[in-house]
């Protein structure tokens, strides 16, 4: 089987959230262009994501989630085949609810975040998609009052919860895949394993971040080695270092993490290392080359994925 077969190159759109991409001044302005010119703001993801070179698309949060792409193009099919005239496929989707939910383990909100992934599954399952990528709860701010501690219990209670949200979205054909984000409480080694230990590997499997891992403080390398049977999807973004213990966990927190983020190549993953555990664990999957926001994308995209073709498909084969 050619490499091409076995590991294929996708975006998450949270890439083309950057307001130099848009030509405007801020993320609201991206926001407001959205609803104002829905068709002009999404083709022009599509074909940049066409003309960067990958073929896979990651929806995420809104304004490129895929309620947003439905009220856009109309139906399901008539974005399906917006996808398909590309060349492209849907590779997978986030959802983003879990950590917005907070204290999810009253059964109703337990329900309700059922249903709203219900929903989610079938439109990704209609457009040829099996992975929906989990953000985990967020983690409280260190010497936060009064003290919420991550412990066993605690962990396992949303274990629990994820258990039967794997078990419910398998029942649609689709799989659910944890991301590590960091500053969840599914990022730093010990709370992954953690994790992994108390989910039912058939159900809940994972979607390795390598830049948020190291921003967590943990080395990519290691922790995926120690779960890679888990893992159906990855994430692969660059990143300069770990955050301070004591980083304030808000509402701001995503945007703290962008000083952290950097280049593909230009930071602290072992990017050789990395591709050499892919093929010795002979994972075959999406490699999503994410940015989190860029003003060029479709350089920086193209740039990474020259990168890899020269520099580590060689290793992989």
């Amino acid at each position: 089987m050619a490499t091409g077969d076995r590991l294929r190159f996708g975006v998450d759109l949270v890439t083309f959230f950057d307001p130099g991409f848009w030509g405007v001044d801020s993320h609201d302005a991206i926001i407001d262009y959205a609803r104002s010119k829905p068709r002009a703001f999404w083709d022009k993801i599509l074909d940049s994501v066409q003309a960067s070179g990958v073929t896979g698309v990651e929806l995420t949060f809104s304004p490129f989630n895929w309620q947003d792409a439905i009220k856009t193009y109309g139906s399901v099919d008539a974005f399906a085949a917006e996808l398909v005239r590309r060349g492209l496929t849907l590779c997978s989707g986030f959802f983003a609810e879990l950590e917005a939910a907070g204290d999810f383990a009253e059964p109703e909100a337990q329900r309700a975040l059922i249903d709203k992934a219900e929903r989610y599954a079938d439109f990704l399952k209609a457009c040829g998609s099996d992975i929906m990528v989990i953000g985990a709860p967020l983690r409280q701010t260190l010497g936060a009052q009064p003290v919420q501690f991550y412990d066993f219990d605690r962990a396992k209670v949303i274990a629990d919860f994820l258990n039967r949200l794997g078990a419910t979205l398998y029942a649609r054909g689709v799989r659910l895949a944890l991301h590590t984000e960091a500053h969840s409480i599914f990022a730093a080694a010990r709370d992954v394993d953690l994790m992994m230990l108390l989910t039912d590997p058939a159900y809940v499997h994972m979607c390795p971040d390598t830049a948020h891992i190291i921003v967590a403080g943990s080395d990519p390398i290691q922790l995926v080695d120690r779960h890679h049977e888990r893992v159906i999807i990855a994430h692969w973004k660059d990143a300069i270092g770990p955050m301070p213990a004591d980083t304030p966990i808000d509402k701001h927190i995503h945007d703290r993490h962008q000083p952290y983020f950097c280049s593909f190549g230009l930071g602290r993953v072992d990017w050789p290392a990395w591709i050499r555990l892919l093929r010795d664990r002979a994972y075959e999957g999406w490699a999503i080359l994410e940015l989190d926001a860029a003003p060029d994308p479709v350089r920086d995209i193209a740039n990474g994925l020259t990168l890899v073709r020269q520099a580590l498909l060689p290793i992989y084969r």
